[in-house]
């Protein structure tokens, strides 16, 4: 009889990443559930990101305008945008419960 055990933990590993994305609402943009329980929390680690865009798309000043507006901080604004851009594309954080940090 055939060991399927690996394509049993593939699909295991699958079930996983989608489980981790979005469901699909009527605003692509709506942040994922989890994303809003860790920028939240108080007791979230923050790290700096630092990475060179081009200053034709005044990221900068947008992000600005739009604390200013929302008054959602900068860091959150931006970690908000790209988590919900990389699990649009597949890519979703490999979170971890309070109790494993």
């Amino acid at each position: 009889m055939p060991d399927h055990a690996h394509h049993v933990r593939q699909l295991r590993d699958l079930a996983d990443v989608l489980e981790a994305q979005s469901n699909p609402t009527d605003d692509p943009f709506t942040p994922h559930p989890d994303t809003q329980a860790i920028i939240a929390s108080r007791h979230t680690k923050r790290g700096q990101l630092n990475h060179a865009v081009p200053n034709a798309l005044q990221l900068q000043r947008r992000i600005r305008r739009y604390n200013a507006d929302s008054g959602i901080p900068h860091g959150d604004i931006v970690a908000l945008a790209l988590d919900t851009f990389l699990r649009a594309r597949g890519y979703p954080p490999e979170l971890t419960t309070p109790s494993e940090k």
